[in-house]
């Protein structure tokens, strides 16, 4: 099933990128699994040469992210850059801070990176031509954990169509075939690093048990009743439904998905 699925991904990839006039795309690799495997992704369907990864590093961002960033470029052969853009989030906080009369709120400052990263790839992107790939997935989409005008920006989220705990299942077989990414950024706990020891489950319930409520949810048209019938505890299934419904206006906003 894995294979299937990562050959549905890597020719749709293909398909897309040549249908649109594209060579060539660019991508934010974070040190994080969604942007590794889309990564590897995108090497896999055009050609490590072809794909440029580009790590958009803040005082947030771990030492850890960064090694393993530039482990997936080496394996891959991908055309790698490191930015420093702590200097830019600097610049606009100082402005809003001046335009609002007040400190902006802790969500103002973790959004500002990720759009400040959003607009340096849509840069890269008119400079030299190349597609820009959104790395979220099904489960932060289905709840809205990512940011408009940020981390949703792009013209195809080719991992878009698998859950959280897929993108780790695939992650894991496509290393069976050879390794392309390293063990770390298969077994850390998933974190946007926008903020200081932020962590994916602060926000969010345990993926594995996000996932299965939202399969049953959305792929089985299953009720709020039935889910909770089924043995998922009532409030985190209420939550998770309301997240759903609430966060309908980022999905009608973000990029097309690869079907699988």
């Amino acid at each position: 099933m894995n294979e299937q699925i990562w050959e549905k991904l890597k020719s749709g990839l293909k398909s897309y990128c040549a249908d649109n006039g594209f060579e060539t795309v660019v991508l934010g690799l974070s040190g994080g699994i969604d942007s590794a495997l889309t990564a590897v992704l995108a090497a896999d369907a055009l050609g490590g040469k072809n794909v440029t990864a580009v790590m958009m590093r803040t005082r947030y961002t771990s030492p850890l992210s960064l090694e393993i960033a530039r482990e997936i470029a080496k394996l891959n052969g991908l055309q790698y850059h490191e930015l420093d853009i702590e200097p830019l989030i600097e610049t606009e906080t100082k402005f809003l801070k001046q335009a609002f009369n007040e400190e902006p709120k802790g969500i103002v400052l973790e959004n500002l990176q990720a759009r400040a990263r959003g607009k340096i790839l849509m840069a890269w992107s008119n400079q030299y031509g190349s597609l820009v790939l959104a790395c979220g997935n099904k489960s932060e989409a289905a709840t809205g954990y990512c940011t408009l005008y940020g981390d949703t920006c792009g013209g195809l989220a080719p991992i878009g169509s698998l859950y959280k705990t897929q993108v780790f299942e695939l992650a894991k077989w496509r290393n069976t075939q050879a390794r392309v990414l390293p063990s770390e950024v298969i077994v850390r706990a998933p974190s946007a690093e926008l903020a200081l020891n932020q962590k994916d489950e602060n926000t969010l319930p345990p993926y594995p048990v996000l996932d299965k409520i939202l399969k049953l949810y959305l792929d089985e048209h299953k009720t709020k009743e039935e889910i909770i019938a089924a043995g998922e505890e009532a409030p985190i299934v209420d939550w998770v439904i309301k997240r759903y419904r609430a966060t309908a206006f980022k999905r009608a906003q973000t990029p097309p998905a690869l079907e699988i």
